[in-house]
């Protein structure tokens, strides 16, 4: 699976035979620069299967073979909204000179804005795929494709963010009309839909490809869905509910905190996996300890840090040894504990599941130095809180681009428009019976430093995956691998010191190699083999079963690598443990 032979025989035959014929001895269809001409000028409103105003086709462009990459075809085009203040969506295919007969849609990452797929970007062109994918129905930048369209007149900037058909293509319209608009453009070059269909993203990708799972189980093959923001609405809003927590300055959890809040989080959970070696690898159990909503009889999982009476002795000590006051823990209270809900979201979800502990408690600004405007102590002129997400709370909640998310209230109207906006954006549903009655197989990944994504959302959601399918359904279809320490990227490393505070030596965790993923995806979906429950990622990245290599052991959820003896480094010396 992984050679080029596809676009090495089409480059050696495509000059003979006839346009769009297929190729005897690959199964390989071949084109030229003349078939083009076969994708037209539009697409009927007929053929999406979500509502549009108008699909229109773009001059297409013959790509000749260069730098390792076959010849291909490029065809673009818009989707237009039927809200005709709305935004297009704007997509584009790669279409190689080989095909395979088979197709790849990209995800996106961010908030999107941006066409997934770049010409001569993607390995995936070479292996003999059509490749596709959009700007999700928004443009943050077109990367000089001005012929392309652009929202209304007199818009600019986030504007888009406040259009209802906007919000909607973004949190799952726009893979569904991307998808089909594809289909009619390969049926029309090459003469057939594919044999085979595929979705690959991670991030905002990553939900995406869990959405399409959900909502489109009959269109896709095979999905990766890699570190997935899940619950995108309440991801958005947490930052937010963070810094309103810290609006007492008595809450405010400082950097000058982040070693002790470090230090408590390896003391307690690094030897959970039977060494003490910086790396928290059993995250069920690391988790349990500081949920303090878990319902479990009362358990303080921060007494080793709480001021005696109230008062922080020293606001500035930056050692392992500071102590923390009352507001300080109920501020770490909420960020490492599931974040419940006054009312359920769709799909009847009850709780956001927030962060895990970790060796970086300050990643992604989760503690934060500034004192924003609303905040205690804030300066005159201090400026307004902002995060990633922040369209989410000002434009999609608040409706109001100028608002000052720290202003946020969530009463009786703010609940009804937040289920509203949850039904939109998360990929919540647990229900993937469609999916699996349609032979469909997912790979999901996770890291448990997911600072970016909610590591908490995403290990809640299989979870919930398990509960409605149960285990051994499920296992036919789908697998999480968790990644000890991975961050948003899955790489990761150890601490420089262990829980009992002597210093060891750093160790990387690389992240698993998404083209090795894809293939496990690939052999999964046309050769019915599943992968292994417990892999073996080396050194290099590249994934195996072989335990004896330096490396670490992959497991499923909810098990995790447990240390048994022998070389730290070397595979073999862990056990993929189920709690």
């Amino acid at each position: 699976m992984r050679n080029l032979n596809y676009f090495l025989v089409s480059i050696l035959l495509f000059t003979v035979l006839s346009a769009a014929g297929q190729n005897p001895e690959s199964g390989n269809i071949v084109i030229t620069k003349a078939d083009l001409e076969k994708a037209g000028e539009s697409i009927p409103n007929s053929a999406i299967g979500e509502p549009v105003g108008s699909v229109k086709l773009y001059t297409p462009r013959w790509i000749e073979a260069a730098n390792g990459m076959p010849a291909y075809g490029v065809v673009e085009g818009s989707i237009f909204s039927v809200d005709p203040q709305g935004w297009p969506i704007n997509f584009r295919i790669l279409l190689p000179a080989s095909w395979s007969r088979r197709s790849m849609q990209a995800g996106g990452g961010g908030i999107n804005g941006t066409i997934t797929v770049r010409e001569g970007r993607t390995p995936m062109l070479g292996r003999g795929f059509a490749v596709y994918g959009s700007d999700s129905g928004h443009q943050a930048g077109m990367g000089g494709a001005a012929h392309l369209a652009y929202g209304p007149a007199g818009t600019s900037g986030d504007d888009w963010s406040l259009n209802e058909e906007a919000i909607r293509n973004l949190g799952y319209m726009q893979m569904k009309k991307t998808h089909d608009a594809a289909m009619v453009i390969m049926e029309r070059i090459y003469g057939q839909r594919p044999r085979f269909n595929y979705y690959v993203g991670g991030s905002q990708g990553g939900r995406e490809g869990l959405m399409v799972a959900q909502r489109y189980p009959a269109d896709y093959d095979g999905i990766v869905s890699d570190v997935p923001i899940v619950n995108f609405s309440s991801l958005m809003l947490a930052p937010e509910l963070i810094r309103i927590r810290e609006i007492p300055l008595e809450n405010w959890v400082t950097p000058a905190k982040v070693n002790a809040i470090r230090a408590e989080f390896l003391r307690q959970c690094d030897i959970l996996d039977g060494l003490s070696d910086g790396i928290i690898n059993n995250y069920i159990a690391s988790r349990e300890i500081f949920d303090v909503t878990d319902g479990k009889p009362p358990f303080d999982p921060w007494s080793a840090l709480r001021v005696p009476d109230g008062t922080d002795p020293d606001p500035d000590d930056k050692s392992v040894n500071a102590l923390l006051t009352d507001g300080q823990i109920k501020t770490l209270e909420f960020v490492y504990s599931p974040y419940k809900f006054k009312k359920p979201l769709a799909n009847r979800v009850r709780s956001f599941g927030m962060w895990l502990p970790n060796i970086e408690p300050d990643g992604f600004r989760t503690i934060d130095g500034t004192r924003y405007k609303g905040q205690e102590g804030a300066g005159e002129n201090a400026r307004v809180h902002g995060s990633l997400g922040i369209l989410g709370v000002t434009a999609f909640l608040m409706k109001d681009l100028n608002a000052n998310p720290l202003s946020y209230k969530e009463d009786k109207q703010m609940l009804k428009r937040r289920k509203e906006i949850s039904g939109w954006l998360d990929a919540t549903d647990p229900d993937l019976s469609e999916f699996y009655k349609q032979g469909g197989k997912i790979i999901i990944t996770a890291g448990t430093q997911d600072f970016v994504a909610s590591s908490g959302a995403q290990l809640d959601y299989y979870r919930s995956l398990v509960e409605k399918m149960k285990q051994n359904k499920l296992d036919q279809f789908a697998r999480l691998y968790v990644v000890p320490q991975g961050g948003h990227s899955l790489a990761g490393r150890s601490y420089t010191r262990n829980g009992e505070g002597l210093e060891v030596e750093v160790k990387n965790i690389p992240s698993p190699d998404q083209t090795d993923r894809i293939d496990l995806l690939i052999s999964w979906v046309e050769e019915g083999k599943a992968p292994d429950k417990t892999l073996v990622v080396s050194n290099d990245g590249s994934i195996g079963t072989d335990t004896g290599v330096k490396g670490y052991l992959l497991c499923s959820y909810p098990a995790y690598p447990r240390y048994k003896s022998g070389e730290t480094d070397m595979a073999s010396s862990y056990e993929s443990t189920i709690p």
